[in-house]
């Protein structure tokens, strides 16, 4: 089965290592929080997703790797640099090298792949655009950059989420998706994450064309990970469920898995969603294929 999936963060980097392992699987990631920091250009989703999917990503974060040092951060740190936004020694390696090549030319597309290659990646990752596309997060106190919002912050509450620009997708983005068979919304922030991809020219028009699963980031009233409980009542006007990220998704969406015990509107499949190690994502992956495909 070829499969596509639309990936953010550290819940939908643990589902596309799952989905790694049970079909022929594209991962489109969202780019949307992409920054430069320290002269270096900084992917964090296209990051942990190549860092999980390698098996190097730290098992109680999720995001960076495993086993990281800080000689670098803390020099940095002493000398009185940003210090806000944390960098281990061997995460900087990928940004040393990604920032080279994107400084002699090459689209982010194949940086990735080359980046992909040498940490022994196997299956096909993409960026969802070459060009910038940031999120922006509006506060009380203004418009925000994503990652001075989440990271510098501390994610105050959001009333607003929009992305700058309207680059093309990544060469081979709406390919993957009109020839996949299911295309899987991994248990992303579907506001600072997915809708940054669907956003894009083509992208959901393709979308829309398919048979579609998403995965919900939401168990029993909490995200799996991250902000997305805190922003929904702002952003949708009602509590912060399963059934809102459903509705959200609207008729974009063909199934829906969310976890025991959460409701929402059918066709759905209850399963355990919280992923821990690669048994447990897994069997989701395979669960959410199966579902898949009696649609």
């Amino acid at each position: 089965m070829k499969v596509v999936a639309l990936a953010g963060g550290v819940g939908g980097a643990r589902l596309v290592d799952g989905l790694a392992q049970a079909c022929e699987l594209t991962t489109i990631v969202n780019t949307g929080d992409d920054f430069d920091h320290w002269g270096l250009r900084i992917c964090p989703d296209l990051d942990t997703v190549m860092y999980t999917l390698a098996g190097l990503a730290n098992p109680k974060q999720g995001w960076g790797i495993q086993d990281e040092t800080w000689g670098t951060f803390e020099r940095v740190q002493a000398m009185g640099g940003e210090d806000w936004f944390r960098l281990g020694d061997r995460d900087l390696a990928t940004h040393l090298t990604r920032t080279h090549w994107l400084r002699q030319g090459l689209p982010l597309s194949e940086v990735t792949r080359r980046l992909c290659k040498a940490l022994g990646v196997t299956s096909r990752v993409l960026p969802m655009c070459e060009g910038a596309r940031p999120t922006t997060v509006r506060t009380e106190t203004g418009w925000l950059d994503f990652q001075t919002w989440l990271v510098r912050q501390r994610a105050p509450q959001a009333w607003e989420v929009r992305s700058e620009g309207d680059p093309e997708p990544a060469v081979g983005v709406v390919d993957a998706i009109e020839t996949a068979d299911l295309v899987v919304i991994a248990p992303s922030n579907p506001y600072v994450s997915v809708d940054s991809m669907l956003g894009l020219g083509g992208v959901r028009r393709a979308v829309g064309a398919a048979r579609v699963v998403a995965v919900s980031p939401i168990v029993g009233g909490r995200a799996v990970k991250g902000p997305l409980a805190e922003m929904i009542p702002n952003l949708a006007g009602r509590p912060a469920t399963a059934a809102a990220v459903r509705a959200h998704y609207g008729d974009l969406v063909d199934g829906f898995v969310l976890q025991h015990g959460d409701d929402a509107p059918g066709p759905v499949l209850h399963e355990e969603i919280i992923m821990g190690g690669r048994e447990d994502r897994t069997r989701l992956a395979r669960a959410v294929l199966a579902f898949g495909e009696t649609l």
